[in-house]
């Protein structure tokens, strides 16, 4: 997972993770973690997804964070919107109405970036990272958002053995694994996201999870 392999996924077009569709899970459960906040919104490994575009026309300012400048770029072509780009630290920042897109290391992202954020949405950042980077990501994010916040996340379950990420598999047990340290969560939905091209891959079972998580 060196970002030379996230770079040349989005340099070849090879982005079968990249939804063409606004997430289903969000529509439905987004209202339950945001309430009737119109808050800002942090959404890490964002890629180009429709789903930042869903968010900004809630209300929200979306916070996307994506290391791949071409994703970035194509977001806002896909929008018919002509961004704004300026420096911020090791960022890259591309903004346009209630969107902006920080192109870069998620890892070197802080909380002085998006001071007082206290909410977020993960469809594809943990879901997009081996087991070993998992904890590091989510500690990195307890230490950017407020205490209390709350969040969404879109989790993908399947049998590793069968097939290799990513996707990689995040289990429910994982997921609770963290709650009294990182977070609290509670399981919303569960889905059969079973496609012909992950059953090609040899899956015969794939869940995708919605949880409301409310970090510690």
């Amino acid at each position: 997972m060196q970002e030379s392999f996230w770079l040349q996924r989005w340099h070849s077009n090879q982005i079968g993770f990249h939804a063409r569709q606004v997430n289903g899970q969000l529509q439905r459960h987004w209202t339950t973690v945001a309430g009737s906040s119109d808050a800002a919104v942090l959404v890490p490994l964002c890629g180009k997804s429709l789903d930042l575009a869903w968010l900004a026309a809630q209300g929200h300012r979306v916070v996307g964070v994506e290391l791949a400048e071409v994703a970035v770029a194509a977001f806002f072509a896909e929008q018919g919107v002509e961004p704004v780009i300026t420096q911020e630290d090791a960022f890259k920042v591309y903004r346009h109405g209630r969107v902006e897109l920080f192109c870069g290391d998620f890892f070197a992202f802080e909380a002085r970036h998006m001071p007082g954020c206290a909410l977020f949405y993960d469809r594809a950042a943990l879901i997009a990272l081996p087991a070993e980077m998992r904890e590091r990501y989510v500690r990195h994010l307890q230490q950017i958002l407020l205490p209390e916040s709350h969040g969404l996340l879109v989790t993908l379950d399947y049998d590793q053995a069968l097939m290799d990420g990513p996707p990689f598999s995040v289990s429910d047990a994982e997921v609770r694994s963290w709650n009294g340290t990182i977070w609290e969560s509670e399981l919303l939905e569960s889905q059969d996201a079973l496609e012909d091209r992950f059953r090609a891959r040899g899956l015969t079972r794939m869940d995708e999870r919605a949880y409301h998580l409310r970090l510690l």
